[in-house]
């Protein structure tokens, strides 16, 4: 199961985060809470993260009600940015629209390397647990849809196939007859929710 960090202020001003180590907001945190609840029912047996702190305070909560520790893994970092990091989408239209067009950010990583790093990352995790467990990887939206394009053996240009995740939600990929597949995708996507009583 990969599961999309919650939600940051730079999500919410539609920033290209990259590697920037941008904390969830108030918004994240209560996303991160309420998909705890329900990833912790369906019982998974081990919990990989990404190093960033989005990705950690998300798995924070499910590791907190399964008791299951944390396993850091570098390698399920978001998408290096470069150039395009902490800027919107009009400055990154605006400042660099060649790039733009190949969605090809100055200095940054490429999507092959972002694919190669992130699904390598995947193979490892799956290697590394018994065939019937559930595990629960927290990384980010490039990073996630970018590696499980290549972890599934989709053609490179195919990998636009694979529609964005929402902040906190998750897809799931299953083994059968000793191959990979997308069981299901962006599952959890709920309204953002009532912080307060304030209106």
């Amino acid at each position: 199961m990969l599961w999309r960090h919650g939600q940051t202020i730079w999500n919410f001003e539609e920033r290209f985060q990259g590697q920037t180590d941008i904390p969830l907001n108030e918004t994240g945190v209560a996303q991160a809470e309420r998909a705890a609840r329900l990833l912790a029912a369906l019982q998974p047996d081990a919990i990989f993260s990404s190093d960033l702190s989005r990705a950690k305070a998300t798995a924070a909560p499910l590791a907190r009600i399964t008791g299951l520790p944390v396993i850091q893994e570098k390698d399920l970092r978001e998408r290096y940015g470069g150039a395009w990091e902490g800027l919107n989408g009009s400055e990154i239209r605006e400042r660099y629209p060649a790039e733009f067009l190949t969605w090809s950010p100055p200095d940054g990583e490429t999507a092959t390397a972002v694919a190669d790093r992130v699904s390598g990352a995947l193979e490892r995790i799956a290697d590394s647990l018994p065939g019937d467990s559930l595990a629960v990887v927290v990384s980010h939206g490039a990073a996630i849809r970018l590696g499980t394009s290549k972890f599934l053996g989709l053609p490179e240009d195919l990998w636009s196939m694979l529609g964005p995740l929402s902040n906190c939600s998750w897809s799931v990929l299953g083994q059968r007859r000793g191959s990979w597949r997308l069981v299901e995708h962006n599952a959890g996507t709920l309204p953002e929710p009532v912080l307060s009583d304030d209106r």
